[in-house]
């Protein structure tokens, strides 16, 4: 063998060491790689640090024997089952709430941290609801040895929300959401998709229930069209007339920022775009709010973009935004009869910070964690 150079380690040394880190990294798995967010989380795990050992995809039966990519690599996909999360330290939900009931206290039981990403858990008082740039240190107490992802909805805006309620001390929230077809899975997506061949080159949208009458049957998972319209629902029917849409983004941005008694309303509609959702927010704080001093906050903020000046035609829309990390931020204005309240405008990718991404970053604290 060929001496290595002086203070420098040899081919085998380098080998050798890398072999030990990657048996100190923890095993990951994915469940419900196959679906949309799986598929983004997939591509983030790939672009960010590599922090983990053996990456496992998890799916359904009719799932299993497929092959996706991930860090480069194929990997083949397992059936969901007690033995797919032998050996995992932490697995990563992205599956119905039924199916997270189902299945995540299984993979506690064989040892895994989860990352939950259905709303199975997120109001338990005994699993925290994790945004890293706002309250990661509520991630190391887990009695359940699960952590709760937010609502896409709720996490399009709290990114940028906190980072001003640090300042202003937030008071009072009411919020009207845009949310694209994605929310909901494949199903929305193809539908709108349907739609727009139905209604293209016509005259429709004139008359009263030309579209409906256009698209026929083909509502798929909303109540009326949603080509060439708006629909004012997202989520079940709750108490006196409440979606559940709306009941989590108040519920979670009161758990998320830790203030159980937070004024919240939220108004949910359904808008005709593919991904990235929107929010009108009218935020009021206990103290007194400048444009100047929010826009010095908002550009400073982790996982923020300030794109605010209406003069120049720059704001943030859903066109634009997506496929993007961060929470987008413009139409900043101060409130015309309340010098405490604040008006804005914020845009975020519901498929990345939404879901997958807000997912890996906590699964990374956890990565870091369990190395230790």
């Amino acid at each position: 063998m060929i001496p290595a150079e002086a203070g420098r380690p040899s081919l085998a040394d380098t080998a050798g060491a890398d072999a030990r880190t990657a048996r100190n990294k923890p095993h990951l798995a994915v469940v419900g790689a196959t679906g949309a967010v799986g598929s983004v989380l997939l591509g983030i795990l790939s672009e960010r640090a590599d922090v983990w050992g053996e990456i496992r995809l998890i799916a359904s039966p009719r799932s299993a024997g497929r092959k996706l990519t991930v860090r480069g690599e194929e990997v083949e996909v397992v059936a969901l089952g007690e033995d797919a999360f032998e050996g995992i330290d932490v697995a990563m939900f992205d599956v119905p709430d039924e199916v997270a009931a189902q299945w995540v206290p299984v993979a506690v039981s064989k040892g895994a941290v989860v990352v939950d990403n259905s709303g199975a858990f997120r109001m338990d008082p005994a699993v925290p609801l994790v945004v890293p740039e706002v309250n990661a240190h509520t991630a190391r107490v887990r009695p359940r040895g699960i952590i709760a992802n937010p609502n896409c909805t709720t996490l399009s805006m709290i990114v940028a929300l906190a980072a001003l309620h640090a300042e202003y001390g937030l008071s009072e929230l009411i919020v009207s959401s845009y949310q694209a077809v994605s929310g909901v899975g494949k199903a929305g997506v193809d539908t709108l998709r349907a739609q727009l061949s139905a209604v293209c080159g016509t005259e429709l949208g004139a008359k009263p229930g030309d579209v409906r009458r256009a698209v026929g049957d083909t509502l798929g998972p909303f109540p009326a069209p949603i080509a060439l319209n708006v629909v004012p629902w997202a989520g079940t029917l709750q108490e006196d007339g409440w979606s559940s849409e709306e009941l989590k983004v108040r519920n979670e941005t009161r758990k998320i920022l830790g203030m159980p008694e937070l004024p919240v309303t939220a108004t949910c509609v359904r808008v005709p775009v593919l991904t990235t959702h929107s929010l009108a927010v009218h935020a009021r704080f206990e103290n007194e709010v400048t444009v100047a001093g929010a826009h010095e906050i908002l550009a400073a903020a982790p996982g923020v973009v300030l794109c605010d000046d209406p003069a120049e035609e720059e704001y943030p829309t859903p066109s634009d935004v997506v496929g993007t990390d961060p929470t987008w931020v413009g139409r900043v204005r101060r409130s015309l009869d309340d010098p405490r309240a604040l008006e804005l405008f914020v845009c975020g990718d519901n498929l990345r910070k939404g879901a997958a991404l807000n997912a890996a970053q906590i699964g990374e604290l956890l990565a870091g964690e369990l190395r230790k």
